[in-house]
């Protein structure tokens, strides 16, 4: 099921919590349980107040749309007694109070979907899924926890709020360790070329040969990979028209290392070395422009 009241994951960790919610809304042991938590009086005595809508049903969806009020919905007062009266429930032992629980999740899913986007990165394993997960089982422990509802103010900006506070404690304890072995790891790596850098090495040299670029020494492991990335550009920037065949000879001759000085590379050129060293710094000037994102229109 998708929830337009959150942004999409994609098909990810929170599309799946989407679909658990749905086939708890279906089982009717799950909808009786909530129909109970009126008759019992236990969910309502703190929003009689605010509503009397509930006086003989309850429906899991009236709980979420109560949670999640919009601009012709619920009010600010009644989301804030709903959700009290939950974290009351949610404090107990029993299974209601696991129910309880998952519906403040699913309440709060927005708010765990914004912590989670914020701390996602593309490296070291913190995914989209792998930092939900996370966020969702931190956001479950604190609505159960039993002490928010005792604190002034918003009781869901309060639970995010903690909620945030352990995810951040739980990433921070992670990195130490995780840290470590990468620094391991690092240093037991193999270090040489495989066959995709070798067969991509072999073919930029094959280009830049045939354009009259310099590729440096094929035997310099050091510096392969950085030659090749130079040389890789200056064949894209030919290719779009950003570079001439000798403003990117001028470029490579020069940056690669073990290049032509600037004498030699002018008298294969037919012109002076001041000359050529202008040659070069406008070449640098116009890769540099090709490489700046353009403004929008």
């Amino acid at each position: 099921m998708h929830d337009a009241s959150h942004p999409t994951a994609g098909g990810g960790y929170f599309d799946r919590l989407d679909a658990d919610w749905a086939a708890l809304c279906a089982d009717p042991a799950v909808r009786q349980a909530v129909t109970d938590w009126v008759t019992d009086g236990h969910l309502t005595d703190d929003i009689a107040a605010v509503t009397d809508s509930w006086s003989g049903s309850l429906t899991p969806e009236q709980l979420l749309t109560a949670l999640r009020p919009t601009a012709d919905g619920g009010t600010d007062e009644l989301t804030d007694a709903v959700l009290r009266a939950l974290l009351q429930r949610a404090a107990g032992r029993d299974r209601s109070a696991a129910l309880a629980g998952r519906v403040i999740v699913q309440a709060m899913l927005p708010a765990v979907f914004r912590i989670t986007r914020g701390q996602v990165r593309a490296t070291g394993g913190r995914t989209r899924d792998a930092i939900g997960h996370v966020a969702v089982a931190a956001l479950y422990e604190v609505a159960r926890s039993g002490r928010i509802h005792l604190r002034p103010g918003r009781p869901a900006a309060n639970l995010a709020l903690d909620t945030l506070r352990r995810v951040l404690a739980e990433l921070a304890a992670e990195q130490g360790p995780v840290g470590e072995d990468l620094e391991v790891a690092e240093q037991i790596a193999d270090r040489s070329p495989g066959p995709y850098e070798i067969a991509r090495a072999r073919s930029i040299r094959a280009a830049a040969a045939e354009a009259g670029l310099h590729a440096g020494p094929a035997d310099d492991a050091a510096t392969a990979a950085a030659r090749m990335d130079l040389l890789e550009l200056l064949l894209d920037a030919v290719r779009i028209g950003a570079l001439s065949i000798a403003d990117a000879q001028a470029l490579a001759w020069h940056h690669i290392s073990g290049g032509i000085p600037d004498a030699e590379a002018a008298a294969r050129a037919g012109t002076s070395a001041g000359a050529w060293q202008r040659r070069r710094s406008r070449a640098l000037a116009r890769l540099t422009a090709s490489l700046q994102p353009k403004a929008a229109a």
